[in-house]
């Protein structure tokens, strides 16, 4: 709309000043060729010496009868010999218009505020010499009126052809956002949350990329609800078989009369590890919703990252000597960054517990330490049962396992490797794994020493 009826405004504008200032001129122009004759006859009857001419009175008298307008006559001496309103004869004038004519040139004044047009002819003798100025003023009050009717015709004009603007541009906007409706239109027809199908609106570049745009967020979006009702589907199951087993355990207590005490005690021994077992991936689970917070969580101070690894080494020494695994710490240099010492500890203690549980009777893990300028960077290598080249992809997903069976055994969650992941990139991290099947597994973690928030 605005496109459309500003151009008309200035139109309107450029017209009326247009007809406006043609006026004035072809007025001007008008008065002075009709002037020219009065001149002449000015000059050969003598008037400005005091002569008498009945034929220069009574044109003068035509002339501003004619106009509704005033004539004065100014001899060589700035004196007023005539003036037709007969207000200021006798005296003296001058005016920078006055002076110019006097030097040859005729002028024309137009006087906006107060509407009149101010001329002046000289009045030349046969030797071209200006014996005087005949000054003539006319009002513009017939062009201002018919300036004001054209306006008016104008602005009629000015109103059709807004309100044709005003129907097209209505017109036009719903042609133009129609695309977009079909876009909302796609949206509220979602199902379940998801649309079942992709959108493809190709009216315009911008419709076919924001189509594009949605169709690729709605892909990440059946990703991560795949992966909750995965997820959901995986704690059920995790959370209901140790208590499927405490069940079983339980009534077949129940169901015996007299149940020797040995086997009472075993069962109960079971039904222990098994809450134990419970226990544990409810607490997993617990670190897991903690670490999906936001990074404002993280709690960061400098750390000594040697002494964390030491701290976690001395905690799982006993683990290690049990399965007669030799655990190692190797340190390169002293190194402090900005952590989260809980996070990182965790996600650390992950690792080297890993290497341990999954490792073969009378192994080995190396724990190492190394830094640069900007990074510092935790290496857990172990002779382990390695992990399948397949698999390798999906270990950090939670509840991910390569050996159920043999997770289970050793009381594996599936959490644990999600849980450091989580940790690392909360650290603004990276965590690689390098593996080959019943050769050893390597983790390597790399984390800033400064956090960048």
């Amino acid at each position: 709309m605005l496109v459309g009826i500003i151009p008309i405004m200035l139109i309107k504008q450029g017209i009326l000043r247009s007809f406006e200032e043609q006026s004035i001129t072809q007025r001007g122009s008008l008065v002075q060729n009709q002037c020219i004759s009065l001149a002449e006859e000015l000059v050969r009857s003598g008037y400005l010496q005091g002569n008498t001419s009945e034929v220069a009175e009574m044109e003068l008298s035509q002339l501003a009868g004619l106009y509704n307008g005033r004539i004065v006559i100014v001899n060589s001496g700035f004196r007023i010999i005539k003036d037709t309103y007969g207000l200021d004869e006798n005296k003296l004038i001058i005016s920078e218009e006055l002076l110019k004519c006097f030097q040859g040139s005729r002028t024309m004044r137009y006087d906006e505020a107060s509407e009149f047009i101010e001329m002046t002819i000289p009045l030349e003798n046969d030797e071209d010499q200006v014996e005087g100025v005949l000054v003539i003023s006319t009002p513009t009050n017939d062009i201002q009126e018919s300036r004001s009717a054209l306006s008016h015709k104008v602005l009629l004009l000015q109103i059709g052809m807004a309100a044709l603007v005003f129907l097209a541009a209505l017109y036009t906007s719903k042609l133009l956002i129609r695309p977009f409706g079909k876009v909302t239109q796609s949206l509220d027809e979602m199902t379940g949350g998801f649309l079942e199908e992709d959108i493809s609106i190709p009216d315009y570049t911008e419709t076919q990329l924001l189509s594009e745009a949605y169709n690729r967020m709605l892909k990440r979006l059946r990703v991560l609800e795949d992966s909750r009702q995965e997820f959901v589907s995986n704690v059920s199951h995790e959370l209901k078989t140790p208590i499927t087993s405490m069940k079983v355990l339980a009534d077949s207590l129940i169901s015996q009369d007299d149940v020797p005490v040995e086997l009472y005690k075993e069962f109960m021994t079971d039904i222990g590890e098994e809450i134990d077992r419970e226990n544990k991936i409810i607490n997993d689970l617990l670190s897991l919703v903690k670490l999906d917070k936001k990074a404002a969580d993280l709690h960061i101070e400098d750390k000594n990252i040697n002494e964390l690894l030491d701290q976690i080494i001395k905690r799982l020494k006993p683990i290690a000597d049990k399965k007669k695994v030799e655990l190692v710490m190797e340190n390169f240099k002293p190194v402090v960054a900005q952590v989260d010492e809980t996070k990182l500890s965790l996600a650390l203690s992950n690792l080297v517990e890993n290497a341990i549980k999954y490792n073969k009777d009378e192994g080995w893990v190396h724990v190492s330490l190394n830094v640069d300028h900007k990074y510092f960077y935790v290496k857990v290598e172990d002779s382990g049962i390695g992990i399948p080249e397949e698999s390798q992809e999906h270990i950090f997903e939670r509840f991910y396992r390569v050996d159920k069976s043999h997770s289970r055994e050793i009381g594996g969650t599936g959490l644990g490797l999600a849980i450091t992941r989580s940790a690392v990139l909360m650290h603004r991290g990276a965590i690689k794994v390098y593996s080959k099947l019943g050769e050893g597994t390597t983790f390597t973690v790399r984390i800033p020493l400064i956090h960048a928030e």
